[in-house]
C-alpha cells in the first residue's frame, strides 16, 4: 500500500509514537507484508525468528519490538508493540469510509455495465464495460473490475482478511487496507467471497472462471485461465499460476505456489507447493503417480500382518 504522499520517518514516528533510528528525513512511502515489500516501505516484524528476514527484505523501514543494528540503506521504528502500530498506520492512511448509498456518488461504471437491484458497491469502485453485476452483489471500498465481468448474487468482493494476533484478552484482527483486483473476462459464480490484501491486491487473472461459494483468501493471486470448481477454499498469500484447474472441495494452505496447468482432483488437501503440468489428488496432495503407489502399498499391510501373525 503506497501511502498518497511521501512521508518522513519522523512524520511516521510521530503518527505511533515511537522512536526511530536512521535520519529524520528518510522517505517512507507506503506499508506492506513481508511477501510485497518494495523499497520505501514499511514492514513490521515482532519475533526474533522473524528478524532476519525482515531486516534483509527490500523493505527500508522495519517496524520492530527491538534495538537491533540497522542495516546500511535503512530506518528502525522500534515499538513495544508493531503489530499495534502498523495496524494504526493502517487506519490513519486506509481509514473506514461509511456509505450514504447503495450505490457511492464515487463510483465509476463503464459503458454498457449492468447493475441489478440490491448491489451495494463502495467507496472509489472502478467496474470497466459490459459487466454484469446480479443482484445482492457487495463490493467494498477501492475493487477494481475489468471489463466483459460477470458477478452471480451474493459474492462479496473486499471483505477484511482473516488475520488474527492472540493476546489475552482476546484475538486482535491486523487491519486490511488493501484491495481486491477483477481483470477482464473473469466469471465469478453465486456466494463467491474474496477478501482484499492487508496492505497489497487480491488478484483474479484474466479470463478464469470460478465456480460458486468459493473463498479466495487475502493476497492471493489467482493467474489468467484458471478454472475453479464450487466450494474451494483458498487461505490467504497462495500464488496459482496460469491455467490451474481446481475441482470441487479442495482446501489450499496459505503461503504456496500452485505451478502452471496444474489440476487439483476434489476433495484434495494441499498443504504444499505443487509444480505445474501434473495432476495431483488426496490428503495431503500429490502427484497421481505416487498416490496410487501408497495406495497400493496400504492395501498390501492386512496381508503383511497376516504374514507376520504365522511366522
Amino acid at each position: 500500500m503506497k501511502f498518497p504522499k511521501a512521508h518522513t520517518l519522523k512524520q511516521i514516528a510521530h503518527l505511533i509514537s515511537t522512536e526511530y533510528i536512521g535520519a529524520d528525513d528518510f522517505p517512507v512511502l507506503g506499508m506492506n507484508e513481508i511477501h510485497v515489500v518494495e523499497s520505501g516501505d514499511i514492514v513490521f516484524v515482532d519475533h526474533p525468528k522473524y528478524y532476519g528476514k525482515a531486516l534483509e527484505s527490500a523493505a527500508t523501514i522495519v517496524l520492530i519490538n527491538k534495538k537491533v543494528d540497522c542495516p546500511e540503506g535503512k530506518a528502525l521504528l522500534i515499538s513495544d508493540d508493531p503489530f499495534r502500530d502498523f495496524n494504526k498506520l493502517t487506519l490513519h492512511f486506509k481509514p473506514f469510509q461509511s456509505s450514504d448509498s447503495a450505490i457511492s456518488q464515487t463510483v465509476k461504471i463503464g459503458k454498457n455495465t449492468i447493475i441489478q437491484p440490491n448491489c451495494f458497491i463502495g467507496n472509489n469502485v472502478v467496474i470497466g464495460d459490459n459487466c454484469i453485476i446480479h443482484s445482492n452483489v457487495s463490493i467494498y471500498d477501492d475493487t477494481i473490475i475489468g471489463d466483459n465481468v460477470t458477478i452471480h448474487a451474493g459474492t462479496v468482493l473486499g471483505a477484511s482478511a482473516f488475520y488474527y494476533k492472540n493476546r489475552t484478552e482476546g484475538y486482535d484482527q491486523l487491519k486490511s487496507g488493501g484491495r481486491v483486483i477483477i481483470e477482464n473476462n473473469v466469471d465469478l459464480g453465486a456466494l463467491c467471497t474474496i477478501d482484499k490484501g492487508v496492505t497489497g491486491d487480491t488478484i483474479i487473472g484474466e479470463g478464469s472462471k470460478l465456480d460458486n461459494q468459493i473463498q479466495v483468501g487475502h493476497d492471493t493471486r489467482i493467474g489468467k485461465k484458471c478454472l475453479i470448481a464450487s466450494q474451494v477454499g483458498i487461505a490467504g498469500c497462495v500464488i496459482i499460476e496460469d491455467e490451474v484447474t481446481i475441482w470441487g472441495q479442495v482446501g489450499i494452505t496459505s503461503g504456496i505456489t500452485i505451478g502452471t496447468k496444474a489440476i487439483i482432483s476434489a476433495k484434495a488437501g494441499v498443504s504444499k507447493s505443487l509444480e505445474g503440468y501434473k495432476s495431483y489428488f488426496g490428503v495431503p496432495a500429490d502427484d497421481f503417480r505416487s498416490k496410487y503407489k501408497e495406495i497400493a502399498a496400504i492395501r498390501k499391510i492386512p496381508e503383511i500382518l497376516e504374514k507376520l501373525k504365522n511366522l
